[in-house]
């Protein structure tokens, strides 16, 4: 006999019967799509030891595909406030607009509102990711030196050519400082919370830490460093930019350095 793609079977089929060449027939079982059934959890605890492992497995399986969307949102929304941050201490608030960053994430404009509400709760969470990576910055500078150097060699890091160059992965407040006035209250908040820190990391290397006297000297020694800096970037005199760096750091020398 010949089936329907022209093969020669030696059988042929009738109403779901196999009859065989010696005419001999046989019922042929239907056969049915599987598909996983997975009891409850209390169903589960039930089962013999050897047998749990296998449901647990199948649930989380079934759980992954959501996992896997929760991660990639994740890492995309961590580009975005990556390309952000650098964004705004490159161009400034007013210069960074959200197609632009979501090219430079590389990811579509209009999957912007997947990840913010408005382009303002952007701009804060870019502003406070800048903070926190100056501030990082400057931590890990104190923690590889000695206590009675740390405070000179965070300003040196702070005011030096390297750090007057790097104004897109630099220090945020000297480079939006003149632009904050203007930023609408939720941005200016988050980056209020990092000029906090910063100060207090700077309070922290006096050996009086704690005292109102360290923290004032604090407010003077980062309002020094950040308008210098400020300035610094801001003329187009490369020897005018070292003195007032050089300048900043031996006025604000600690005594005996």
């Amino acid at each position: 006999m010949l089936d329907r793609t022209g093969m020669a079977t030696g059988v042929t089929r009738v109403n779901s019967f196999r009859m065989d060449t010696d005419h001999e027939r046989v019922h042929e079982p239907k056969r049915h799509k599987l598909t996983p059934h997975f009891p409850p959890h209390s169903a589960v605890l039930k089962l013999p030891l050897h047998d749990r492992p296998i449901f647990c497995m199948m649930r989380i399986m079934r759980k992954a595909p959501a996992n896997i969307r929760t991660a990639a949102k994740e890492a995309s929304h961590e580009r975005i406030v990556q390309a952000a941050a650098r964004a705004i201490r490159r161009s400034g608030y007013d210069g960074t607009g959200v197609a632009d960053i979501m090219k430079e994430a590389g990811l579509t404009h209009g999957a912007f509102y997947a990840h913010f509400e408005s382009r303002e709760a952007m701009l804060a969470e870019a502003a406070d990711r800048a903070g926190a990576e100056a501030n990082a910055v400057a931590a890990s500078v104190i923690a590889a030196v000695p206590p009675e150097q740390s405070l000179q060699a965070m300003m040196q890091v702070y005011l030096s050519k390297e750090h007057v160059a790097s104004i897109e992965t630099g220090c945020p407040v000297s480079a939006l400082g003149s632009e904050m006035p203007r930023q609408s209250p939720v941005v200016r908040r988050a980056a209020t919370r990092r000029i906090k820190e910063m100060i207090d990391l700077v309070a922290r290397q006096s050996p009086d830490w704690g005292q109102p006297g360290a923290h004032e000297r604090a407010l003077v020694t980062v309002a020094t460093m950040v308008g210098t800096l400020m300035l610094a970037r801001a003329v187009d005199d490369s020897a005018l930019s070292d003195s007032l760096c050089s300048a900043a750091l031996k006025r604000l020398a600690p005594s005996g350095a």
